[in-house]
C-alpha cells in the first residue's frame, strides 16, 4: 500500500519546508503549494489523503477554500493558523474543518493530528464488510460521500459529517457521549469541539429531511450524548 499523501497549503517558504521535512520523516509522502491556485489545480489530478491549510493566504480566502474542500474532496482538512481566537477555530470546523493546529505549533504535534484523522477518517471497508450503509430509506456511500434517498437522489456530505455519520451508523441504538465522541473522531476539545459536533449534526439531521424539532433518527439525549435509532445494514 502507498504511503498517505498530505498536501501542504501555505505562502511561508519556512512553513512549508518544516512540514515537509516532519511528515516526510514520519513515513508520509507530501506536495506543498504557496498559492491556492496551483494547490486546487493538483486536486483535479489527485486526492491527497490529508490537506493542510493555512487561512492567510495572498490569492483567496483561506475559510472559503476550506469550505469547498470539505464538500467537494475525500480528504481530511486540517486548518494550520496564526488565528488563534476560538472563534477562528469554531467558524473553521463549523465550515467543514476536521481540526485545527494554532502557529507557532510542535512539528510533532502536527504529526500525530495527521495520524489522528487517517485513523478516524472513512475507511474503504468496515468490520461488517461494507462501505455503504442502508438505513431509514437511505443509502450512505462513503466511498462518494453522498447520501441516497428512495427515489435515486443523491445529497452529498462533508468528510466531516462522514466521520459523524459513520460513527452514528456503526453503533445504532447506542448512546454515544460526547466524551466518546472527541475519543474517536478526534480533533479540538471543549467549546470548539461541542460547537462543530452540534453544527454537523444539525446538517446530518438536514440532508436526511429530519423535524428538527423531534428528530426520528439522531436523538439528543441531554445531558448524555447521541443516539442512533434506525436499523442498518452494511454492504
Amino acid at each position: 500500500m502507498s504511503q498517505p499523501l498530505i498536501t501542504i497549503l501555505d505562502d511561508e517558504p519556512e512553513i512549508r519546508q518544516i512540514l515537509t521535512e516532519t511528515l516526510e520523516d514520519a513515513g508520509f509522502r507530501t506536495q506543498s503549494f504557496a498559492r491556492a491556485r496551483e494547490f486546487e489545480a493538483s486536486l483535479k489530478r489527485v486526492t491527497p489523503d490529508v490537506c493542510l491549510v493555512d487561512l492567510s493566504l495572498p490569492d483567496t480566502d483561506g475559510l472559503a477554500l476550506v469550505h469547498r474542500l470539505a464538500l467537494e474532496q475525500g480528504a481530511a482538512v486540517i486548518i494550520v493558523s496564526g488565528r488563534a481566537q476560538v472563534q477562528d477555530r469554531v467558524t473553521g470546523l463549523e465550515l467543514g474543518a476536521d481540526d485545527y493546529i494554532t502557529k507557532p505549533f510542535d512539528p510533532a504535534e502536527v504529526v500525530a493530528r495527521v495520524r489522528a484523522r487517517l485513523r478516524g477518517g472513512p475507511r474503504a471497508t468496515t468490520s461488517t464488510g461494507g462501505n455503504s450503509a442502508q438505513f431509514s430509506g437511505w443509502v450512505a456511500h462513503f466511498d462518494r460521500y453522498v447520501l441516497e434517498d428512495e427515489d435515486g437522489e443523491e445529497t452529498p456530505f462533508s468528510h466531516a459529517e462522514g466521520e459523524v455519520l459513520r460513527l452514528f451508523l456503526e453503533s445504532p441504538k447506542r448512546l454515544i457521549s460526547r466524551a466518546q465522541m472527541q475519543e474517536s473522531l478526534g480533533g479540538g476539545a471543549g467549546e470548539s469541539f461541542d460547537r462543530a459536533m452540534d453544527v454537523r449534526i444539525s446538517r446530518l439531521r438536514t440532508k436526511m429531511r429530519e423535524d428538527p424539532k423531534n428528530p426520528r433518527l439522531i436523538k439528543t439525549i441531554y445531558g448524555a450524548g447521541y443516539i442512533f435509532l434506525g436499523d442498518v445494514e452494511w454492504r
